[in-house]
């Protein structure tokens, strides 16, 4: 590329830094999804989101998942840190800006991935879901179940919610929660499939201690839509082949990825179904490119997350912290220079 000029350097604004705390105080479920409901409306080149990659060690990794935003911003990358021997991660955003190349942010990732998640599948039962209010089946009750009901509550009316997990303590903490703080009606049941009956939208965030289903296809009543957010490796299960085998459309938010790398969509191939027939990109449903045909077809969204997520959410957040004045400024930072 030639050799680097000092004079050449630009000036940039200094790097700004978001602290968890930062990121609590500035998330707002409206605003990151209709960032991410444009993004995924726009045109995104696969290039713009190539796959992820992972450095191994003995007992940690490190994994990168790199985007560029297509609202011209900012392009960036998510780093994840992690080690299984002392069961410790770390999460860090980087944003730069697509214009001066400077390092516009550094941003505690350790709520985005849970952000990114609720809001993107807000998005797909928005535009999946009936308009009406809502019932809502809840599988699950971890911090995602909540992220994905409280991000879906936002923006659509619920006519009531129902959860279920293995654990009754569990789900009374997780609805006394829920009514609370957020003056939903959620109602704990005693199974799974008492929550499934019913429901216009089933919300999967829980897998079972041995990787067996939650979900069981005979359980679906036509016209209903199916999040699924808990399984995103070849080894976990969460919804059987026959969730899989009824659905009339798959929407996923990394095709490849779901399709060849979650256990899930493995198994349903293993026991001779087509899903690549039914398999489509969240930009296409979210687009319209690909639709529901009929009111009685079930839709299943596929979540393993996305670095174009995770990046347009952070670019969302440091969008609102610039306006409120929010952050540290870094007193020295990346200096982009002419090459």
């Amino acid at each position: 590329m030639g050799t680097t000029h000092p004079d050449a350097a630009l000036a940039v604004p200094p790097t700004l830094f978001l602290s968890d705390a930062d990121v609590a105080g500035l998330t707002d479920w409206p605003s990151a999804i209709h960032a991410l409901r444009q993004a995924y409306a726009a045109s995104v080149h696969p290039a713009m989101v190539p796959p992820r990659s992972m450095a191994r060690g003995d007992g940690l990794w490190l994994r990168a998942l790199t985007a560029v935003s297509p609202s011209g911003g900012h392009l960036g990358c998510k780093l994840i840190s992690a080690s299984t021997t002392h069961r410790r991660a770390s999460y860090l955003i980087s944003l730069f800006d697509q214009t001066t190349m400077g390092l516009s942010a550094l941003i505690d990732g350790n709520r985005i991935t849970g952000i990114r998640t609720a809001a993107t599948a807000a998005v797909t039962v928005d535009q999946a879901a009936p308009r009406r209010p809502l019932r809502v089946a809840v599988i699950g009750s971890g911090f995602e179940a909540r992220g994905l009901l409280l991000a879906l509550a936002s923006i659509r009316a619920l006519a009531g919610a129902r959860v279920f997990s293995p654990t009754p303590a569990s789900r009374e903490r997780f609805t006394a929660d829920l009514r609370s703080q957020a003056s939903l009606d959620v109602v704990p049941v005693a199974c799974a499939q008492d929550a499934v009956h019913g429901a216009d939208v089933v919300l999967c965030a829980a897998r079972s201690r041995d990787e067996s289903p939650v979900l069981r296809g005979e359980w679906l009543e036509p016209g209903m839509t199916v999040v699924s957010v808990g399984s995103t490796l070849p080894e976990q299960r969460e919804v059987d082949e026959q969730v899989l085998a009824r659905a009339s459309l798959i929407v996923a938010d990394m095709v490849d990825e779901v399709a060849h790398d979650t256990g899930d969509l493995l198994a349903a191939s293993r026991a001779g179904i087509d899903v690549s027939s039914r398999l489509v990109s969240l930009g296409d449903f979210v687009s319209g490119k690909a639709a529901r045909q009929s009111a009685a077809d079930i839709v299943v969204y596929k979540s393993v997350g996305s670095a174009l997520q995770d990046v347009v959410t952070a670019e969302m957040l440091l969008a609102r912290a610039r306006a409120q004045g929010v952050g540290t400024p870094l007193a020295h930072s990346i200096v982009p220079v002419s090459k």
